[in-house]
Protein backbone atom coordinates (compact mmCIF):
# COMPACT_ATOMS: atom_id res chain seq x y z
CA UNK A 1 0.00 0.00 0.00
CA UNK A 2 1.51 3.03 -0.75
CA UNK A 3 1.46 6.90 0.91
CA UNK A 4 0.65 9.99 -1.34
CA UNK A 5 3.05 12.57 -0.50
CA UNK A 6 0.68 15.42 -1.94
CA UNK A 7 2.31 17.45 -4.42
CA UNK A 8 0.71 21.37 -4.55
CA UNK A 9 3.67 23.36 -5.47
CA UNK A 10 5.11 24.11 -1.99
CA UNK A 11 6.42 20.93 -0.64
CA UNK A 12 9.95 19.49 0.44
CA UNK A 13 9.21 16.16 -1.83
CA UNK A 14 12.26 15.25 -2.80
CA UNK A 15 14.18 14.74 0.47
CA UNK A 16 10.22 13.14 1.84
CA UNK A 17 10.13 10.36 -0.54
CA UNK A 18 13.30 9.72 -0.11
CA UNK A 19 13.38 9.00 3.90
CA UNK A 20 10.67 6.94 2.98
CA UNK A 21 12.42 5.19 0.16
CA UNK A 22 15.08 4.52 2.70
CA UNK A 23 12.65 3.03 5.38
CA UNK A 24 11.26 0.68 2.45
CA UNK A 25 7.43 2.05 2.15
CA UNK A 26 6.08 2.53 -0.95
CA UNK A 27 4.83 6.05 -1.94
CA UNK A 28 4.00 8.38 -4.78
CA UNK A 29 4.34 11.88 -5.23
CA UNK A 30 1.06 13.07 -6.20
CA UNK A 31 -2.02 15.99 -7.59
CA UNK A 32 -3.93 13.74 -8.44
CA UNK A 33 -7.61 12.81 -5.95
CA UNK A 34 -7.98 9.52 -6.95
CA UNK A 35 -4.32 8.70 -6.39
CA UNK A 36 -4.80 10.16 -2.70
CA UNK A 37 -8.29 8.31 -2.61
CA UNK A 38 -6.46 4.69 -3.32
CA UNK A 39 -3.17 5.46 -0.82
CA UNK A 40 -2.78 3.91 2.61
CA UNK A 41 -1.98 6.86 4.20
CA UNK A 42 -1.19 10.77 2.71
CA UNK A 43 1.49 13.17 3.87
CA UNK A 44 1.17 16.75 3.17
CA UNK A 45 5.08 18.49 3.22
CA UNK A 46 5.26 22.10 3.03
CA UNK A 47 7.77 25.20 2.68
CA UNK A 48 6.97 28.87 2.14
CA UNK A 49 4.04 30.94 3.21
CA UNK A 50 1.04 29.62 4.54
CA UNK A 51 -1.79 31.57 2.32
CA UNK A 52 -0.21 31.00 -0.97
CA UNK A 53 0.37 27.22 -0.09
CA UNK A 54 -3.75 27.43 0.54
CA UNK A 55 -4.54 28.46 -2.30
CA UNK A 56 -2.66 26.61 -4.25
CA UNK A 57 -4.04 23.63 -2.16
CA UNK A 58 -7.24 24.89 -3.48
CA UNK A 59 -7.28 25.80 -6.85
CA UNK A 60 -5.86 21.81 -7.11
CA UNK A 61 -9.12 20.87 -5.12
CA UNK A 62 -7.17 19.41 -3.08
CA UNK A 63 -7.61 21.01 0.18
CA UNK A 64 -10.93 18.49 0.20
CA UNK A 65 -8.98 15.45 -0.93
CA UNK A 66 -6.86 15.56 2.21
CA UNK A 67 -9.82 16.47 4.49
CA UNK A 68 -11.85 13.40 3.30
CA UNK A 69 -9.15 11.35 3.57
CA UNK A 70 -7.99 12.31 7.23
CA UNK A 71 -11.34 11.52 8.16
CA UNK A 72 -10.16 7.70 7.18
CA UNK A 73 -6.54 6.95 7.11
CA UNK A 74 -3.29 7.85 8.53
CA UNK A 75 -2.79 11.93 7.79
CA UNK A 76 0.92 13.57 8.39
CA UNK A 77 1.32 17.31 8.01
CA UNK A 78 5.11 18.43 7.69
CA UNK A 79 6.49 21.86 8.56
CA UNK A 80 4.23 24.27 6.96
CA UNK A 81 1.97 20.86 6.00
CA UNK A 82 1.40 20.71 9.88
CA UNK A 83 0.28 24.51 10.15
CA UNK A 84 -1.82 24.08 7.46
CA UNK A 85 -4.23 21.30 9.32
CA UNK A 86 -4.84 24.00 11.53
CA UNK A 87 -8.23 26.23 11.39
CA UNK A 88 -6.49 29.36 10.45
CA UNK A 89 -3.18 31.32 10.18
CA UNK A 90 -2.24 34.62 10.67
CA UNK A 91 0.94 34.25 8.65
CA UNK A 92 0.80 37.39 5.58
CA UNK A 93 -2.16 37.63 5.92
CA UNK A 94 -5.43 36.38 7.52
CA UNK A 95 -6.16 32.72 6.07
CA UNK A 96 -7.85 29.67 6.30
CA UNK A 97 -6.58 26.35 6.97
CA UNK A 98 -8.17 22.69 6.88
CA UNK A 99 -9.42 22.62 10.17
CA UNK A 100 -8.84 19.19 11.18
CA UNK A 101 -6.96 20.54 14.30
CA UNK A 102 -8.58 23.33 15.72
CA UNK A 103 -6.81 26.69 16.65
CA UNK A 104 -3.98 29.03 14.99
CA UNK A 105 -1.06 29.56 13.76
CA UNK A 106 0.70 32.97 14.90
CA UNK A 107 4.34 34.36 15.15
CA UNK A 108 6.51 32.34 17.86
CA UNK A 109 6.33 34.86 20.84
CA UNK A 110 10.10 34.96 21.56
CA UNK A 111 12.82 37.12 21.90
CA UNK A 112 14.96 34.75 19.66
CA UNK A 113 16.24 35.50 16.38
CA UNK A 114 13.38 34.38 13.89
CA UNK A 115 13.33 31.93 12.09
CA UNK A 116 14.16 29.37 14.21
CA UNK A 117 16.95 27.25 12.57
CA UNK A 118 18.51 24.35 13.52
CA UNK A 119 18.28 21.24 15.89
CA UNK A 120 16.38 21.63 19.12
CA UNK A 121 14.98 19.09 21.96
CA UNK A 122 11.41 17.95 22.22
CA UNK A 123 9.12 17.62 25.03
CA UNK A 124 6.93 15.17 24.92
CA UNK A 125 3.50 15.50 26.07
CA UNK A 126 0.50 13.07 25.32
CA UNK A 127 2.08 9.76 23.75
CA UNK A 128 0.61 8.85 20.14
CA UNK A 129 2.12 6.29 17.73
CA UNK A 130 4.29 8.22 15.71
CA UNK A 131 6.25 9.01 19.20
CA UNK A 132 6.96 5.47 19.74
CA UNK A 133 10.92 4.96 20.78
CA UNK A 134 10.79 8.47 21.19
CA UNK A 135 11.43 10.24 24.13
CA UNK A 136 11.08 13.82 25.87
CA UNK A 137 15.38 15.27 24.76
CA UNK A 138 15.29 13.64 21.68
CA UNK A 139 16.77 16.50 19.02
CA UNK A 140 14.76 16.63 15.92
CA UNK A 141 15.44 20.01 12.82
CA UNK A 142 13.07 23.18 12.89
CA UNK A 143 12.88 25.90 10.63
CA UNK A 144 10.04 28.05 10.95
CA UNK A 145 8.95 31.69 12.62
CA UNK A 146 5.45 30.45 13.14
CA UNK A 147 3.80 27.78 14.97
CA UNK A 148 0.82 25.88 16.45
CA UNK A 149 -1.43 27.12 18.83
CA UNK A 150 -4.33 24.78 19.81
CA UNK A 151 -8.01 25.21 20.99
CA UNK A 152 -6.86 21.75 22.92
CA UNK A 153 -4.31 20.76 25.12
CA UNK A 154 -4.72 17.43 24.16
CA UNK A 155 -3.88 17.62 20.82
CA UNK A 156 -0.47 19.19 21.46
CA UNK A 157 1.34 15.95 21.29
CA UNK A 158 4.76 17.41 22.02
CA UNK A 159 6.52 20.98 22.27
CA UNK A 160 10.07 22.55 22.19
CA UNK A 161 11.38 25.20 23.75
CA UNK A 162 12.76 28.23 21.71
CA UNK A 163 12.79 31.44 24.52
CA UNK A 164 9.18 30.06 25.12
CA UNK A 165 6.66 26.84 24.68
CA UNK A 166 6.51 26.11 20.90
CA UNK A 167 4.40 23.35 19.11
CA UNK A 168 6.44 20.61 18.18
CA UNK A 169 4.09 17.98 17.25
CA UNK A 170 0.17 18.01 17.32
CA UNK A 171 -2.05 14.50 16.93
CA UNK A 172 -5.85 14.28 17.28
CA UNK A 173 -7.02 10.48 15.73
CA UNK A 174 -5.79 9.68 12.47
CA UNK A 175 -4.53 13.56 11.77
CA UNK A 176 -0.61 13.98 12.73
CA UNK A 177 1.57 17.06 12.75
CA UNK A 178 5.48 17.72 13.17
CA UNK A 179 6.28 21.63 12.80
CA UNK A 180 9.82 19.90 12.62
CA UNK A 181 11.59 18.53 9.38
CA UNK A 182 11.19 14.81 10.27
CA UNK A 183 13.05 13.49 6.75
CA UNK A 184 15.74 16.07 7.88
CA UNK A 185 16.20 14.39 11.50
CA UNK A 186 18.27 12.08 11.96
CA UNK A 187 17.28 8.89 13.30
CA UNK A 188 14.90 10.49 15.66
CA UNK A 189 13.02 11.43 12.65
CA UNK A 190 13.59 8.44 10.58
CA UNK A 191 12.07 6.91 13.59
CA UNK A 192 8.93 8.54 13.49
CA UNK A 193 8.45 8.23 9.78
CA UNK A 194 9.12 4.70 10.31
CA UNK A 195 5.88 4.74 13.27
CA UNK A 196 3.95 6.83 10.43
CA UNK A 197 4.28 4.35 7.86
CA UNK A 198 3.72 0.95 9.98
CA UNK A 199 0.11 2.59 10.53
CA UNK A 200 -0.70 1.85 7.20
CA UNK A 201 -0.06 -2.20 7.65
Amino acid sequence: MKIAVVDYGAGNLRSVTKALDYLGFENEITAEKDVIDRAAAVILPGVGAFPDAMENLRRQGLDAAVAENAARKPLLGICLGMQMLLRESTEVRPCGGLGLIPGKIDRIPTALKLPQIGWNSLIVCQNNPLLAHVRSGDYVYFVHSYMAFCDRPDDVAATTDYGAPVTAMVARGNVFGCQFHPEKSGETGLQILKNFGELCK
